[in-house]
Formats: C-alpha cells, sequence, structure tokens
C-alpha cells in the first residue's frame, strides 16, 4: 500500500509515459548541467580475439555474390564507383577465423573483414573516419531520475554520472568490437529544448522540432538515439535522420516513416495482435480461474486499461477488432492520463469502476508507474482479479514486477517478449561495458543502453562501407537474428522493432529473481517455448501450478 507521504512526494512531478523508467535512463546520458555540445570519438581497446570457425566466403566490393553481414551488392557498386583516386577501392569479406562478429554474443551479425576505401562522406553526418550520432539531454531528467529513486523506494536508482560513463564505455565497446569500415561513431550530446513532461503527453511540438533541426542541420547527426518521445521521433524523421526510440508506435507509424524511424520497443501492432490472439485461445469463454476473492471461478469479463493518447488507442482499436472478429468482446475499456500527479486519484476511480461492472479479468497495457497505484487501490477496495501482462513497458521485468502490492500481482500472467532473465551484474550489457572499462563501475541497468546502441550497431555494420539511411534499412533488413535475454530479433518489411514471438510467464511472489536475489519472479510457464502472433496454442494457460 502507498503511504500519505510517499504519494504526497509524488505530487508535483511530470507525467510519465508507457516505458517511464526506460526513458528517464536514455534521457540521463549526462548531466543537465555543463557544455552546450559535448562531442566523444571513442578509439576504444582492441577488438575480442578470434574464436575458432568455418570460414565465410566473401566476394569484393561490388562483386557478383552478396556478402553476409553487409546490405549487399547494390551497395557495394555504389562504394566502387566512388573510390577517391589514389585509394584502393574498398573490399568487403567474410572473415577467415570466425562466422560471427562478436563470438559468444546470441545477436551478433556475421562477421565482416573490410579494406581500402570506403567511399568517404556516403551521406549527411557520414565521413571517412566517423558516422555522427546524437543524443538529447532533456531538461526535466533530474525531477524524472528523483521521481524513480523514490517511487520505487530506492530499489531503482541510477545517476546522470553512472548512466554517462556507461554510455561512454558501451560506445568504445561498438567502435571496437563491430565492424563499421574504418569510422567510428562519434556521440554529440546536446542540452535539448524540449521536455519529456510535455512531449510525452503529445504536445510540445514546436520545441521538438526545435531540436530536431538542431540535429540535422547544426550537428549534421546521421542518426539520433533519443527519440523517446513521438513529436521528436516524428520531427526527426521528416528531416532524414535515422533514430532509435519511438515508444510502442503501431507498425503503420513506423513504416510510413521509413527508413528513418526505429525502435527497441515492440510495435504496438505485434503486442495488439499477440495478445488477442492469445485471449481469444486461452482467456475468452472461460472461468476466471485465476482470480481471487468472489471472482474466482466466474466466467471471464475483460477491460482494456490503456493510456488515452491517441496513437496507443490506435492500436487498442485494432486489437479489439481481432478479437470481435473471433466473436469475442471486451466488456469494459478504459483510457487514463499519463499525469503522475493525477494517478492515485485515477487509479482509484478505474479500480472502482472495474469492480462494480464486474470485471474479472484486466488487460492491462499500462504504463509501469500506474500499476503501483491500480494495485494498491485493488487491494484498499477488496478487489482480486486476474492481471494480463502484454509485454509492455518493462511491467515483465522481475524488478518492476517486485514494486506492485505481491497479494495482486501473485494473479498476473501472460505474455513476455524478453527472454530468460540475468543477474543485473551478469548481463550482456554489463560484460560489454566490463570488457572495455573493468576498473570502473557501469550502470546498474546497463543493458538499457545496451541494447538501443545495438540497434544502430548492426545497421551500420550490416549497411556496408556505403552508409545511408536505405542502406541502414536494407543492411538490417538482411539481418539474420538471433534469440538471447532480449528475446528473438530480426527485422524486414514493415517491422522496424526486433521482437519477434514471446513467451507465456506468470509472477511467483516467493521465487527468487535471479535479476536481483530478491522475492518476486516471472517464471515461464512453457520453458524455451516462445509463439508469435496468431500462434499462440489454444487451452487454459498452465500457470500458477
Amino acid at each position: 500500500m502507498i503511504g500519505a507521504p510517499r504519494t504526497r512526494l509524488l505530487r508535483g512531478y511530470g507525467p510519465l509515459v508507457a516505458a517511464a523508467l526506460l526513458f528517464v535512463l536514455m534521457a540521463s546520458f549526462v548531466p543537465t548541467v555543463g557544455k552546450q555540445v559535448e562531442t566523444r570519438t571513442v578509439a576504444g581497446a582492441a577488438a575480442d580475439a578470434a574464436s575458432g570457425g568455418d570460414a565465410v566466403s566473401g566476394t569484393d566490393v561490388g562483386g557478383a555474390g552478396d556478402v553476409p553481414g553487409a546490405a549487399g551488392s547494390a551497395a557495394a557498386v555504389a562504394s566502387r564507383a566512388r573510390a577517391r583516386p589514389g585509394v584502393a577501392p574498398g573490399r568487403v569479406a567474410g572473415c577467415a577465423d570466425r562466422k560471427a562478429q562478436v563470438p559468444g554474443d546470441p545477436y551478433s551479425p556475421p562477421c565482416v573483414d573490410f579494406s581500402g576505401d570506403n567511399g568517404g562522406a556516403t551521406s549527411k553526418g557520414v565521413s571517412a573516419d566517423t558516422v555522427t550520432v546524437s543524443s538529447r539531454i532533456l531538461s526535466d531528467t533530474q525531477s524524472f531520475l528523483d521521481t524513480i529513486t523514490q517511487l520505487t523506494g530506492g530499489k531503482i536508482t541510477t545517476s546522470a554520472e553512472e548512466a554517462r560513463r556507461t554510455f561512454y564505455g558501451l560506445v568504445d565497446y561498438f567502435n571496437t568490437r563491430f565492424q563499421f569500415y574504418g569510422r567510428k561513431l562519434k556521440v554529440n550530446l546536446f542540452d535539448g529544448k524540449g521536455t519529456a513532461t510535455a512531449e510525452l503527453l503529445g504536445g510540445g511540438q514546436e520545441e521538438a522540432e526545435a531540436d530536431a533541426v538542431k540535429v540535422a542541420q547544426e550537428l549534421k547527426a546521421f542518426a539520433d538515439i533519443s527519440s523517446f518521445t513521438v513529436p521528436y521521433a516524428d520531427a526527426l524523421s521528416r528531416r532524414k535522420v535515422v533514430n532509435i526510440g519511438a515508444p510502442y508506435m503501431s507498425r503503420e507509424w513506423l513504416t510510413a516513416r521509413r527508413p528513418y524511424a526505429w525502435s527497441a520497443f515492440t510495435d504496438c501492432s505485434i503486442l495488439t495482435e499477440s495478445t488477442s490472439d492469445y485471449g481469444n485461445k486461452r482467456l475468452q469463454r472461460r472461468p476466471a480461474a485465476f482470480a481471487g476473492g468472489s471472482l474466482k471461478g466466474k466466467m471471464r469479463k475483460f477491460a482494456t486499461v490503456t493510456p488515452e493518447n491517441p496513437w496507443y488507442q490506435e492500436c487498442v482499436d485494432a486489437g479489439l477488432r481481432i478479437v470481435k472478429a473471433a466473436g469475442n468482446k471486451i466488456d469494459d475499456r478504459i483510457a487514463y492520463k499519463l499525469e503522475l500527479n493525477s494517478m492515485s486519484n485515477q487509479a482509484a476511480n478505474i479500480i472502482a469502476k472495474l469492480k462494480s461492472d464486474n470485471i474479472t479479468t484486466v488487460v492491462c497495457g499500462c504504463d509501469p508507474i500506474i500499476l503501483i497505484f491500480l494495485t494498491a487501490k485493488a487491494t484498499e477496495q477488496d478487489y482480486h482479479p486476474e492481471w494480463i501482462e502484454i509485454g509492455a513497458a518493462l511491467v515483465d521485468v522481475d524488478l518492476v514486477g517486485q514494486l506492485y502490492d505481491q497479494d495482486q500481482w501473485s494473479h498476473a500472467f501472460g505474455i513476455s517478449y524478453n527472454g530468460t532473465y540475468q543477474p543485473l551484474r551478469g548481463s550482456l550489457g554489463y560484460h560489454a561495458y566490463k570488457s572495455v572499462r573493468s576498473d570502473e563501475p557501469s550502470l546498474i541497468l546497463a543493458d538499457v543502453i545496451y541494447y538501443q546502441l545495438y540497434i544502430l550497431a548492426l545497421g551500420v555494420q550490416l549497411a556496408g562501407p556505403n552508409l545511408t539511411p536505405e542502406n541502414f534499412e536494407r543492411g538490417l533488413f538482411s539481418y539474420p537474428g538471433g534469440t538471447g535475454p532480449a528475446g528473438t530479433w530480426a527485422f524486414g518489411p514493415r517491422h522496424y522493432t526486433p521482437t519477434v514471438d514471446g513467451r507465456e510467464i506468470y509472477w511467483d511472489p516467493k521465487k527468487i529473481s535471479p535479476q536481483n536475489n530478491q522475492p518476486g519472479s516471472y517464471v515461464e510457464s512453457m520453458p524455451g517455448r516462445r509463439f508469435k502472433a496468431n500462434e499462440w496454442p489454444t487451452g487454459d494457460p498452465p500457470v500458477f501450478p
């Protein structure tokens, strides 16, 4: 239960979006004070030692075949055509000593060797030596950092200095491990005019536009890795800057902005299609076997709870069409404002309506913060429904699940797109950082930054030496994919996020989490099995054995 002092503390802070924790961390790469623009090119350490493996055949740039790990012969021909006088034409080939660019990395692209001319300035923000990347610092970052620390009772903490150090260390890692064809990522960090408070609600367009103009015209960046608000991502796309971060946008939204808009977040089209298929096959027209109190065993009545932002409501519309087409229905549809200072009152009203309408099963496409209030208010009002986890907004992470009322969350189950959880200090991101900065502490949630940079690094390597936004897209579409702690990854036409499939999970409040060795962890109901949308099995979920 959230006590009065804690509730008072939260009043006055701005809204948090559906993936608030991630947005906050990514916005806090550097302190909000200091130089207006900080430029860094990281030389980095030596590459990983080669591991054994079969040779991968390659071709000269412009040859007849395509090379694994490069965008292919179209890019190669263009690169050769631009070879500068007196400089040997570039040569791209598969590595003779290993198949994977980074041995042991489940998401590694195929290994590529390169020599010769890379074509120089192939696109805005690209030179013979560097790929210019921007990252925006929002003025209300520190407020969000303080809010997260207080709201979680110190369970999730960070500092701007930790995040900045981790960020630069990971840039070091990708510059030395991946094949960037003689170039290195050069990061420009700048103080933006925009604020998360306005933009996460769909406002702040003028400030977001001004920041995008700065990125495109003054910094001349090829890519931006801080596009965590819709106005900013949209403004960057219109100015032809590759951007990574748009949160849970639809397949249609991302495709309309191709080849510029990408995201590490699952697109909401996959969320709605998979959740609707899961509900139709495993939950609809069955009793609420996993509810508590008087709701247990009653025929299920469903409600959706989602932010009121129009781009999220469009995805709810799409999901409801799938449910209706199967002859099923959702009984209540509830939207709420992403305003932290009103979330406690909103939660009380939402729970009162759900209870009054005898809703047994709550499908919550919620941000992680309002669920703290919703679960507390549900217990206050003696309401114990099933909570359906849809795999959005970090809610399927143990550290976040531990924040909720545990009596309520012991009735939570559904879908996660992640893989098996790792210890925070044993994750891929943490080990990547330590491989280049073994004597420096990193951000405990290093993976947050690691996977964001990973998409950028994949696109730059897979584009080949002729780096353009179009070849960045072509390269990611050629990515062979991989499965690991972040789930199954792949890209393709109309697929601008890496998510491919999900697994079924349920919450066990007594299980010790591998992430932090504390009670409370998600458990796979069918270990090792993953399902795409429209592939979920029929029958009652084998959860809470």
